[in-house]
């Protein structure tokens, strides 16, 4: 794999205490992860854990790491972010917009550290990406021009496409600006797009039957917690209606999708680790920039294509990061 590489944000680093504290010695920290997935291989639980442990934080003796997962079910952030706020713990990793901005809301003190966030100024988290100021800080890595790229790839794949089904999940709130980003890119390449939104697995089947009956040539799936944990079964009905699909996260394309383009999870958990460990030992996270990722992974599913009976361009097997076969 690629080393992947990020461009840190203009902005100055001053090692002040916040919520934390300057690192104390002998004290054992307590950090909040907040994830949406349940299953820890997707979440890079263990990246994140082993990179805080190289850096001197080892889970159950320097530091404690507690895990909170929604299950695939983004309604539960909010009780499980105060959860973590009562607990009194000194640092937040949130890993997802719905929690970034459940955790913002439970709290305007303890440090939080994003991960897969919607641009937080945006969104009114921060005042600037160079110095956030108040409690918030970390990776940026949704934008519309991420799920922009993404379609302009679903057609670069099916040159002939001229029909896509968005599977969006309306509770997301990153979702409406992906959505933006996906009619924008389809106006240009002269797509129509239609909208199944689909806000639980138990609608999955029906969705995918709207979209034959609409005649769709394919379908994007949207970054949720709620299709990655159902990525299997999306992937089946996928192939059932002979659709191909563009999805997020690299293990979206291994459970079957067609193909998927996202930042490299791995390495944005290694990032995360070292912002929590800069704030544990004194460093303001108002005052730490913001990063956003410039490497992405794209990946391809040859044997879905071949399944599907899809001839993918030379010119994007060379393109693609990985492909499986």
């Amino acid at each position: 794999m690629n080393r992947r590489a990020f461009v840190t944000c203009a902005g100055a680093v001053l090692a002040a205490p916040f919520a934390a504290g300057a690192q104390q010695a002998g004290k054992v920290y307590r950090v909040g992860y907040l994830s949406g997935i349940a299953d820890p291989s997707v979440p890079r639980i263990e990246t994140f854990r082993q990179a805080m442990a190289a850096l001197g934080w080892k889970d159950g003796e320097t530091v404690v790491i507690e895990y909170r997962s929604a299950g695939g079910n983004s309604e539960r952030f909010a009780e499980l972010a105060a959860d973590l706020v009562h607990r009194g713990v000194d640092v937040i990793v949130a890993q997802i917009p719905a929690a970034v901005l459940a955790v913002a809301k439970e709290t305007q003190t303890i440090p939080i550290v994003m991960v897969n966030a919607p641009d937080p100024v945006q969104f009114g988290l921060v005042g600037s990406l160079a110095r956030p100021g108040g409690n918030i800080t970390g990776l940026t890595t949704l934008s519309a021009d991420l799920s922009g790229k993404q379609f302009e790839l679903l057609k670069a794949l099916i040159p002939r496409l001229a029909r896509v089904a968005i599977l969006s999940n309306p509770t997301n709130p990153w979702h409406p600006i992906a959505l933006d980003g996906i009619a924008a890119r389809a106006k240009s390449l002269q797509v129509l797009i239609n909208i199944m939104s689909v806000r639980g697995p138990d609608q999955l089947d029906a969705s995918f039957a709207a979209m034959v009956r609409e005649q769709a040539g394919a379908v994007h799936v949207l970054a949720d917690p709620m299709t990655v944990v159902a990525r299997s079964r999306v992937a089946e009905l996928a192939l059932k209606h002979r659709l191909p699909a563009m999805g997020s996260v690299s293990e979206t394309t291994e459970a079957g999708l067609l193909a998927s383009y996202w930042p490299n999870s791995e390495d944005l958990h290694r990032r995360a680790a070292t912002y929590v460990d800069r704030i544990l030992r004194g460093a303001r996270p108002g005052d730490i920039p913001i990063e956003q990722p410039t490497k992405y992974d794209f990946v391809i599913n040859l044997k879905t294509a071949k399944i599907l009976g899809l001839r993918i361009p030379q010119s994007l097997l060379l393109r693609a990061d990985r492909v499986i076969e």
